[in-house]
């Protein structure tokens, strides 16, 4: 007769198995973050060439040469990315002074209507080069942190694009790579995970892409009728935001208004507001449920998590990877429930359990895809 009833033996082995996974899991963030400057343009690269994939592919079945179909495609981004990042600047350096005496005028509005309560406000207004002055020292020390931060991040961009570049031309090499290193019997099944995965990844960031163009369309198009200045620039700072979600939207309707405020006044700053909220409320109760419940099947609240323990982790980098981690961890999951499901889980759930891999889709690559060129 056992020691103990089979249920606790079972809890017993289910918490072993959650231990040891927890410390895997901690062991590889905490990696990860050792050597997070050879971590993240690795996975920005991923995240690069599973948006850039179908471009790419459609260039090499148009019969360009794959290393030319890679460059393009990498010119191509380089492009669009440096293009609003400069829309943007300049919008915002523009109204820069304008943003500041809106929030000056904005202080002594407060400290007029609500007495002391607002005198805060409005001395650190006033008193800008006081307080700068009189913590110059940290200031300099910051700035100078600061310099090396934005060079660290140029050289992880670079190398995020060089990758970029490797990564679509050198895709069909991948499954090739990895079934050789699978241990045994296991080379079907590694393959069909990493496809998943993959497969979550692209769909994640295809679906993000078009619900963050429709965002962009729509306030560029509601701040022209309102004539704020800098819409484009704008426009392109709430596409770029729309990669981190939640906070992305916030942060760029924020500057929307801010800037609406400056130039406009405060009625149109409040329709700002309001395009930006019916905005957000277009994409929340329709985009998202229409677009990302095909490509990514992730309910809001397990989003909401991923981003709050990627924040914790890595800061806005960490809430930019952890929702397209999270869905590659859901497609292996899936991946796994559906090879090793019991007969009576399969009959009910629809997809056989006969091992074979799903067959992959006309935009994931593989070592038959179009790309396979001699000069690869």
């Amino acid at each position: 007769m056992p020691l103990l009833p089979d249920p606790v033996r079972r809890l017993a082995a289910w918490c072993a198995v959650l231990l040891l996974v927890a410390g895997v899991v901690w062991v590889a963030v905490r990696l990860c973050g050792e050597f997070r400057t050879a971590v993240t343009p690795v996975l920005l690269a991923l995240l690069g060439t599973a948006l850039l994939g179908p471009l790419y592919r459609r260039l090499v079945r148009a019969g360009v040469q794959a290393s030319v179909a890679a460059g393009l495609t990498c010119v191509a981004v380089v492009a669009v990315v440096g293009g609003a990042v400069y829309i943007v600047v300049a919008a915002l350096i523009d109204t820069g002074d304008q943003i500041i005496d809106s929030l000056r005028n904005a202080a002594k509005g407060v400290s007029q209507r609500f007495g002391a309560a607002g005198t805060g406000l409005d001395d650190l207004a006033v008193n800008a080069r006081t307080l700068l002055r009189r913590f110059g020292g940290t200031a300099a020390s910051n700035v100078i942190s600061g310099v090396s931060v934005v060079g660290e991040s140029i050289a992880m961009a670079v190398l995020a694009l060089l990758l970029v570049f490797f990564f679509l031309r050198d895709s069909h090499r991948a499954v090739v790579t990895l079934r050789s290193v699978a241990p045994g019997g296991t080379a079907d099944t590694l393959e069909a995970m990493a496809r998943r995965a993959f497969e979550a990844v692209e769909g994640f960031m295809r679906g993000t892409t078009v619900i963050a163009l429709i965002d962009a369309l729509c306030i560029t198009v509601g701040l022209l009728i309102l004539q704020v200045p800098g819409a484009l620039g704008l426009g392109a700072l709430v596409f770029v935001g729309a990669y981190i979600p939640y906070l992305g939207a916030f942060i760029s309707g924020a500057v929307a208004v801010l800037v609406a405020l400056a130039d406009r006044g405060f009625v149109i700053a409040l329709w700002v507001l309001g395009v930006v909220l019916a905005v957000q409320v277009l994409e929340g109760h329709v985009l998202q449920p229409v677009i990302q419940s095909r490509t990514v099947q992730m309910h809001p609240a397990v989003v909401m998590l991923a981003i709050t323990a990627g924040a914790s982790v890595a800061g806005i980098l960490g809430m930019l990877l952890a929702v397209p981690l999270t869905a590659a961890a859901f497609g292996v999951v899936q991946e796994l429930r559906t090879r090793y499901a019991a007969p009576s889980d399969t009959s009910s759930s629809g997809p056989s359990s006969s091992g074979a891999s799903p067959e992959p889709s006309a935009d994931t690559p593989s070592d038959t895809s179009p790309d396979a060129s001699p000069d690869s």
